[in-house]
């Protein structure tokens, strides 16, 4: 039987095939791409989640002895529902050079590159070798890059540097902002609203810190600190989701809402958190409790992206720099799995098809000139690989 030797663009429609979408498994896809592997003769690791429902792969090619290069993206993609779009999200559909499709952008068409790329990485032998590293729940979190990262941290020798292919149309990037979500439920005492002096409203509890949060975002903006390489070059700080009440005339006993933060390098989000949470707890809570001592404030972290920041001058970005033609590296405020690998202590650079502007959108797309830019990039790290380490 042949091997299967795929294009990139047919590669990214075997892939964009897989509803992956973060709520379900992605095994059919991981399954599918460790036997695309096996039949060039190369072995797959894969780390499953607790539930065995998705897992990571970890592949080598080339020598396993020597300090080589991960090639890291992201199998999950956002949900479509309530979404317009105009032909099937599962299905690519091709129109004017652009490819539509779920993940084409965010991050499969990364992914489909590198992987359609396999049989020219095997056909002479890499001095240097490259680690594929795809993994679970990075649109919920970067979930399992963490336990990839902890993985390549047993190996007996671990990769030199790390290309994380988010769209960036193929310009290296050095840095991004860092993700902290927070859930907040808020308990107050339910009664008819003829009687609301004695009851404890829940959502106008919640309002009152919801207030608090975005006074702390108005400050992030006007006083800083500021970054210029980022847009906005301030933390940011918002409210996204708010849930309470039954009815009008009855004061409402719960309310539960969401909050994000999204720190520029020089912040510490978990110091802003712990601010808001001393509102919630020292301001707010005590008035709640003198009407019933059940009443309260609980806030969760419900996921967590470390802020991402390579100088300029290290090795890695001017590798990078090399096999994209930039001439300079740039900063963004969306968030990847980087910090994870920089903080593991593998140099860092993001890079990859597509512009963060068409992710997550309704006929999301990658241009095929990206997935050509992308590819000639392929082509000139396996040349490089094939060198003297």
């Amino acid at each position: 039987m042949g091997k299967t030797t795929l294009s990139s663009k047919d590669m990214l429609r075997r892939l964009v095939g897989f509803d992956t979408v973060s709520a379900r498994s992605n095994l059919e896809l991981i399954h599918w791409v460790r036997d695309y592997l096996a039949e060039y003769g190369i072995e797959s690791t894969l780390i499953h989640d607790a539930q065995k429902n998705k897992a990571n792969l970890h592949a080598v090619i080339g020598p396993a002895d020597t300090a080589g290069v991960v090639l890291s993206g992201h199998t999950d993609v956002v949900p479509v529902e309530g979404q317009d779009w105009e032909s099937d999200p599962f299905t690519l559909h091709e129109h004017d050079g652009l490819l539509h499709g779920r993940g084409t952008c965010d991050m499969k068409g990364f992914i489909a590159t590198a992987l359609s790329k396999v049989p020219e990485m095997v056909k002479q032998p890499l001095k240097t070798p490259l680690h594929l590293a795809l993994s679970y729940d990075e649109e919920v979190g970067c979930l399992g890059a963490r336990d990839i990262v902890e993985h390549l941290g047993t190996l007996a020798v671990k990769p030199k540097l790390c290309i994380v292919g988010e769209p960036t149309d193929m310009k290296a990037i050095t840095g991004h902002k860092g993700i902290c979500d927070f859930e907040c439920t808020v308990r107050g005492k339910e009664a008819h609203s003829s009687l609301a002096p004695y009851a404890v409203n829940a959502v106008e509890n919640a309002a009152e810190l919801i207030a608090y949060i975005k006074s702390v975002a108005k400050r992030m903006q006007t006083e800083g600190p500021f970054n210029k390489q980022f847009d906005p070059p301030f933390t940011t700080v918002h409210t996204g989701v708010i849930r309470g009440g039954t009815a009008v005339n009855i004061v409402p006993n719960t309310c539960e809402f969401a909050f994000e933060i999204r720190n520029i390098p020089e912040i510490n989000a978990e110091d802003l958190a712990n601010e808001i949470r001393q509102y919630a707890f020292k301001t707010i809570e005590p008035r709640m409790k003198e009407i019933d001592p059940k009443a309260g404030f609980e806030i969760r972290s419900a996921a967590s992206v470390s802020a991402f920041d390579i100088d300029n001058a290290d090795p890695a970005v001017d590798f990078v720099m090399t096999l994209s033609g930039a001439n300079t590296a740039e900063k963004v405020s969306f968030a990847t799995e980087a910090g994870l690998f920089q903080n593991g202590g593998i140099p860092t650079v993001v890079c990859g098809p597509g512009s963060i502007t068409q992710a997550h959108k309704p006929n999301e797309y990658v241009s095929l000139d990206q997935i050509t830019k992308c590819e000639n990039f392929m082509d000139r790290l396996i040349t490089k690989m094939r060198a003297a380490s």
